[in-house]
């Protein structure tokens, strides 16, 4: 991890790591106006500096896109007549590669990702942009985080704040490995209602998808997704449970997605000689 060296004076605004400011990127999926952002930036600015570079639009369930056939750009983003952070015309993981190779002048300490408006649990941490941006940091070697409030329709997101703020105080001089980062998920409920945190593995809870077929204005036929969650997992130590039974769910994953157990079954195939 990048952020080692102890804490040594806290002033208001920041957490001076010997004599260095910790930095932050703080980006998501749902835009630069979503009002998670602004509570998780207020949030992590009481422990560093934070820099906010965010989707210009929404851009839920892009996963982990990239942008290769049209140009990218960068607009000074202001918000109620002040500087707000750096709006970028594609997907989360643009923004934290951007924002890293050309907008910041060094590399962050720690990339938090959110708060995302939904739940990023299960099989949909594969489409979730508010996870990719967090996992591009990890590829990068950045320590990052990406956390959710458990409903489309919350609006108090001030206790993930919190809890983005003391899981980014917590990472400092971890040893979690290279490439791992934490995805969280809070319950959409009062604070005094939260049973607890637990440390959580991936479940395989998914969605039943539906495109229903409807027709516009000029009598054109459209599809528009939707569906039912299929609730696979009762265990509480998997992420769709835990939030469940309103436990804050907090997960270690990696880009690594080999299936280790098959690798080691198929050796037995010999699959260097299929082709004699």
């Amino acid at each position: 991890m990048r952020v080692t060296a102890v804490y040594i004076i806290l002033i208001p605004g920041f957490l001076i790591i010997i004599g260095k400011i910790l930095k932050i990127l703080v980006t998501n999926d749902d835009g630069i106006e979503a009002p998670g952002i602004q509570v998780l930036a207020d949030a992590l600015r009481e422990i560093g500096e934070v820099t906010i570079i965010a989707p210009l639009k929404e851009q839920s369930g892009v996963g982990h896109g990239i942008t290769m056939q049209i140009p990218l750009r960068v607009i000074n983003y202001d918000k109620n007549g002040k500087f707000f952070g750096y709006a970028v015309n594609g997907t989360p993981a643009d923004c934290v590669k951007i924002g890293v190779r050309n907008i910041l002048k060094e590399t962050p300490d720690l990339v938090v990702s959110g708060i995302n408006k939904g739940s990023n649990t299960a099989i949909n941490i594969i489409y979730s942009g508010t996870v990719s941006a967090a996992r591009e940091a990890s590829i990068m070697g950045i320590p990052s985080i990406a956390i959710s409030l458990t409903s489309h329709t919350g609006t108090d997101f001030r206790y993930c704040g919190k809890v983005a703020r003391m899981l980014a105080k917590k990472m400092r001089g971890s040893d979690l490995p290279t490439g791992t980062l934490l995805n969280v998920n809070v319950p959409d409920v009062p604070e005094e209602e939260i049973k607890g945190i637990c440390l959580t593995t991936q479940g395989k809870s998914k969605w039943d998808d539906i495109y229903e077929q409807r027709v516009d204005p000029n009598g054109r036929n459209y599809y528009w997704l939707t569906g039912n969650l299929t609730t696979l997992d009762t265990e509480i130590e998997t992420d769709q449970a835990a939030i469940k039974n309103n436990y804050v769910s907090i997960t270690p994953i990696h880009f690594d997605l080999t299936d280790y157990a098959s690798y080691e079954k198929m050796k037995s195939w010999n699959i260097e000689r299929l082709m004699d």
